[in-house]
């Protein structure tokens, strides 16, 4: 059994808070480059333009990307040979988050009720989701979820007979129907299956996924690339303005259901999809 004390992951999520926050992932930015490529719309070229620079400046200034840093939403793979010492994991969580807001000078947005709101001044509470899995070692992914994205995010309870159309009619039009408001160009976390909550968690997850690697399952490989093809014909564009390039990536995930249901969520990222993994 391999002992990680709780300061390993405080400090592991400080800093990932940070890094998350400063840094445009790689795929990322490859797809805004191709999209700059593609455009014909001197607006949407403009607008492509500019959100690379604004990361550029951010990288070498050490900035946020955006002002809105998200609320920390962190996933655990907890492997079973491990034992988690010296206090909460989930108190550690927080404090790794708390430490990294405040360190890192990004925004806090967390309200301590969801009616009666109220700042809690540090960020916190993340939400946590962990799993149990195999190894003495625990994986930690982190992603800041701005809320202009997070809105126009959707569930739904097909039916079976709905099908495929039914789903593809779904993911396009919440992506199509969030306008400018998220942020565009966007990412698409896709969930399928499962119950309400676990399609919701996997569309939540599938955004971990860079998005230049695409389903093992080529029926689902494929269904992304249509999802990604009939978004993009949209016309809504960068930030709303027109162009060819509305979604960067669509990413599903799938698990078995009931035999009377087809859940679908669709959670919606702005250009900037900040996530960040890390084994300890």
């Amino acid at each position: 059994m391999r002992e990680i004390h709780i300061n390993e992951i405080i400090s592991a999520i400080r800093e990932m808070c940070i890094e998350a926050n400063y840094n445009l992932n790689d795929d990322i930015r490859g797809a805004l480059e191709s999209g700059l490529g593609r455009e014909d719309s001197p607006i949407a070229k403009s607008v492509l333009g500019d959100i690379l620079k604004n990361a550029d400046i951010a990288r070498e200034e050490r900035v946020p990307i955006c002002q809105d840093t998200g609320m920390a939403v962190v996933f655990m793979e907890i492997g079973q040979e491990t034992a988690i010492v010296g206090g909460s994991l989930r108190d550690a969580v927080n404090e790794g988050v708390r430490q990294g807001y405040e360190d890192g000078w990004l925004r806090k947005s967390v309200v301590r009720d969801p009616i009666r709101r109220g700042n809690t001044g540090d960020n916190t509470p993340a939400v946590l989701h962990t799993e149990i899995t195999d190894g003495d070692k625990i994986k930690i992914s982190i992603a800041p979820k701005g809320f202009g994205s997070e809105n126009m995010s959707a569930v739904k309870m097909l039916k079976p007979s709905d099908g495929i159309e039914g789903v593809i009619d779904f993911v396009t039009e919440t992506a199509k129907r969030g306008g400018s408001n998220p942020c565009p160009p966007i990412v698409v976390g896709v969930g399928i299956g499962g119950t309400m909550e676990k399609a919701a968690l996997m569309s939540k997850h599938a955004l971990l996924r860079d998005i230049r690697e695409s389903n093992p399952d080529r029926f689902y490989a494929d269904l992304e690339q249509t999802l990604l093809e009939k978004i993009n014909e949209s016309g809504v564009g960068p930030q709303g303005l027109g162009g060819v390039t509305t979604a960067l990536g669509v990413n599903v995930e799938t698990y078995p259901t009931h035999i009377a249901g087809l859940p679908v969520a669709v959670n919606i990222s702005c250009h900037v999809t900040r996530h960040l993994s890390r084994v300890i």
